[in-house]
């Protein structure tokens, strides 16, 4: 039996109406979802206000509402808990309501503009490979060892998150690895939650549609590594300009690794290939089967990760040599016809510069490079023209198309993004708004060696238009489309 007051230990409470000592059966922050000695946490969203709903949690059986603002009129047999900060609150009941999963396991989260999924999952592949039971909370999947479950957000509310890693806990797992979103932070999805290491990737324009600022988006982040304890461990990136930022009052473990300056972690990339990288790690060479600079630094995290999870260098690098690339991030194929595809995630200006830049680092110059990009609905929309911008000036053809257009108007997000291009590349540029339309057009222009990049959804299946998702796969549809052409 768990019992109110048991769930509360830690919050910050301001008042307690009622009996802290009544049994509860779960936690609920969505009304429609509770039963009968359930607790309800109003929480206050970008979209609606919990405390509104807080009469209909207790009309269908609610024992306990936790909120900021206390209700009118009280119910008999109804605890009422008031808290300045419902969102911690619910973050902290739901790691006690599952006992404090966390602890019983070393927990890294990875934050970060770009990087965040490789890393994590990569992390999770090195540590199943070094035969530990491993967990996994990313964008693309979550795995509790080897059992599957999707993922519906990068960082999950704090209720789902704590449920995972209690099953992980029974599971066995030793080590789980879980990006954190800069919502996930501001919203306090990861409060409560006992780290072993936080790794900071990078931070790039995004998200500035719900951030205030970049400086914001920065804090967020920031504040995640301020909150880490002392025996954890904080990685950052030096060769980014907020690597630094994010060390500065934190008190765990300071450790940096970089490519371009002096850091505890070091890097040079050898060869950058198609088939892959060879990497100089601290003075160790190593072949892994990732391509680009922005892979390079994504390794020498993971690299560096391991051995302060306690790996050996050479079981590391070992490890680090059989990874192979995740869902969606850059991704590739090549058809009989000696066409390549590469499917890639890149929805920010600088994921897709990266993209881009690695494409043109790799290939000869004698064959095109087209590329087909879109935008996001509902989303920051400063971000289009600069990616308009990077994908005309680095490909040799574009097409830009739709992405997941959300509730807008597909032609009108595809008119700000054109607004970015340069007049130099207007002639390299098409707008074709069905996104399948888009990708045949570029299989029927490709030619043999040409590369056609495929950017902004990577491992997603689904293409969202007015609120309805139908099934979408840029790397099903492109393998469809050129063998069919190949025919």
């Amino acid at each position: 039996m768990i019992v109110l007051k048991d769930i509360l230990f830690k919050v910050t409470l301001e008042s307690v109406t009622g009996n802290p000592g009544v049994p509860v059966n779960a936690i609920h922050f969505d009304s429609r979802k509770v039963g009968l000695n359930d607790v309800f946490v109003a929480l206050r969203g970008t979209q609606s206000d919990g405390h509104a709903f807080i009469k209909k949690a207790v009309d269908q059986g609610a024992i306990a509402v936790i909120c900021e603002e206390l209700p009118d009129d009280f119910v008999n047999g109804v605890t009422y808990v008031q808290t300045s900060d419902t969102a911690q609150a619910l973050a902290i009941m739901a790691s006690n309501y599952y006992g404090n999963p966390s602890d019983n396991l070393k927990l890294v989260g990875i934050t970060g503009t770009n990087g965040k999924t490789t890393i994590a999952t990569l992390l999770y592949q090195l540590f199943t490979k070094a035969g530990f039971k491993t967990g996994l909370l990313s964008t693309v999947k979550v795995l509790v060892a080897e059992h599957e479950y999707p993922a519906t957000h990068t960082t999950p509310d704090s209720l789902t998150i704590n449920k995972y890693l209690a099953e992980m806990n029974e599971a066995g797992v030793e080590y789980c690895f879980m990006e954190v979103s800069s919502h996930g932070i501001h919203q306090k999805r990861s409060e409560g939650l006992q780290f072993a290491g936080g790794i900071f990737s990078n931070l790039t324009h995004d998200h500035l549609d719900y951030h205030a600022s970049f400086a914001e988006y920065r804090d967020v982040k920031k504040s995640f590594f301020d909150n880490l304890p002392k025996p954890a461990f904080a990685l950052s990136n030096l060769d980014d300009r907020n690597g630094q930022v994010m060390l500065q009052n934190t008190k765990a473990k300071k450790v940096t690794y970089a490519l371009k300056s002096f850091a505890d972690y070091r890097a040079q990339i050898l060869e950058n290939q198609l088939s892959g990288l060879l990497l100089k790690i601290n003075d160790q060479e190593v072949w892994v089967k990732l391509i680009g600079s922005f892979n390079a630094y994504n390794v020498l995290a993971i690299y560096a990760a391991a051995e302060l999870l306690g790996l050996t260098q050479l079981e590391a690098l070992q490890y680090l040599s059989e990874l192979t690339s995740v869902s969606g991030r850059f991704q590739y194929l090549i058809s009989p016809k000696k066409i390549t595809a590469i499917v890639d995630y890149a929805h920010t200006p600088d994921a897709l510069k990266n993209v881009l830049e690695t494409i043109n680092d790799i290939r000869t110059k004698n064959e095109k490079l087209i590329t087909v990009v879109g935008c996001g609905g509902d989303r920051d929309r400063t971000k289009r023209p600069k990616m308009g911008r990077i994908a005309a000036a680095l490909s040799t053809q574009v097409i830009f198309t739709s992405d997941n257009p959300r509730t807008e108007n597909p032609e009108a997000i595809i008119g700000e993004i054109e607004k970015g291009v340069e007049p130099v590349d207007y002639k390299k540029i098409l707008s074709i708004t069905s996104r399948k339309q888009a990708i045949k057009t570029a299989c029927q222009m490709a030619e043999e060696n040409d590369i056609i990049l495929i950017a902004g959804k990577g491992h997603e299946t689904y293409q969202e238009i007015n609120g309805v998702r139908t099934d979408f796969d840029d790397f099903k549809i492109v393998s469809e489309l050129l063998t069919q052409l190949n025919k």
